[in-house]
């Protein structure tokens, strides 16, 4: 007969006796379907979070495989939605019932889009880095979504200062009474012509969002729409001349400012009754500084997220 293996954290006590808000594994690797609402399932590469509290002051420690396999049996035979989410929380702790009450799980990974371009109709790929967190807190479900967007922001300040160069040598070159239509417009399509652009700088939107109890598959694909749409000038993926100079006409039309972005954006969010609560932080990284603006801002609420 085989002899019986140790089951350290089962049979032995703590070296020094307390509780522990948090213990698990960090970085897991593994793939995991995706159900994001308008898309089809699909297969991500999650690097995942497993934790459970400890709140048994003399146990050895808790039983990590219990989490790893309740994690691969939902990578192997499930789809990664509220529902099962929060299955997996309860697993987690059911799993532990005399040593655990809490429960934490973080995915994270990046969700492909297919985006059109802005005139030729060209389609592409982008990547979206997500975050799904769900946690439970003495029997409350809690499920987070998190996404970050790259747009461009093009400085007001630099752009009004590109105009009056502009204006400046529009002066110097067109010194009589009488211009000629065609002259001007000659000048204005040479380097002469158009003596100083403003700056741009590629940018960062970075959102997360409480969901609430209605939702079923994750809505990854509204909220990147919420965002790129309220922004306006989202970074491209496949890209033809027309749509270029598209892209050019947008940042012109849409200077700003990360307190412009920001709230631009809090305006968006405050009006749609798809989340309970959200926090945002845009990041302009600076073109014309060594550092980056950057504004955060939340919804607001009493006991919600903190800026």
């Amino acid at each position: 007969m085989p002899t019986a293996m140790p089951d350290i954290a089962n049979h032995t006590t703590a070296q020094t006796e307390g509780t522990l808000d948090w213990v698990g594994m960090s970085n897991i690797e593994m793939p995991i379907m995706v159900a994001s609402e308008g898309e089809p399932e699909r297969m991500v590469s999650a690097h995942v979070d497993a934790f459970v509290n400890l709140k048994e002051a003399k146990a050895k420690g808790i039983h990590m495989s219990r989490l790893y396999l309740l994690l691969d049996d939902l990578s192997n035979n499930e789809v990664l939605n509220y529902t099962n989410l929060a299955t997996l929380l309860d697993n987690f702790i059911s799993s532990h019932h005399d040593l655990s009450d809490n429960a934490k799980v973080q995915f994270s990974f990046d969700y492909h889009l297919r985006r059109k371009s802005l005139i030729s109709g060209k389609q592409g790929w982008k990547a979206y880095p997500t975050t799904i967190t769900g946690r439970l807190d003495q029997g409350k479900v809690s499920i987070e979504l998190a996404t970050e967007v790259r747009y461009s922001s093009t400085c007001p300040c630099s752009a009004a200062l590109a105009r009056q160069l502009i204006q400046q040598a529009f002066k110097e070159k067109f010194t009589a009474d009488k211009v000629e239509l065609d002259s001007v417009h000659d000048w204005l399509g040479t380097t002469e012509g158009i003596v100083a652009t403003p700056h741009s700088q590629r940018s960062v939107a970075e959102v997360k969002v409480k969901l609430n109890k209605t939702t079923g598959d994750f809505p990854i694909d509204y909220l990147v729409d919420l965002i790129e749409n309220s922004l306006k000038t989202p970074v491209q993926a496949a890209v033809k001349r027309e749509d270029e100079q598209e892209f050019a006409r947008l940042n012109g039309q849409n200077l700003m400012f990360c307190e412009d972005a920001a709230r631009h954006l809090q305006f968006t969010m405050n009006n749609t009754d798809e989340f309970d609560d959200f926090w945002l932080r845009i990041n302009h990284l600076e073109s014309l500084h060594a550092h980056d603006a950057v504004s955060v801002t939340t919804k607001g609420l009493v006991d919600g997220y903190q800026p």
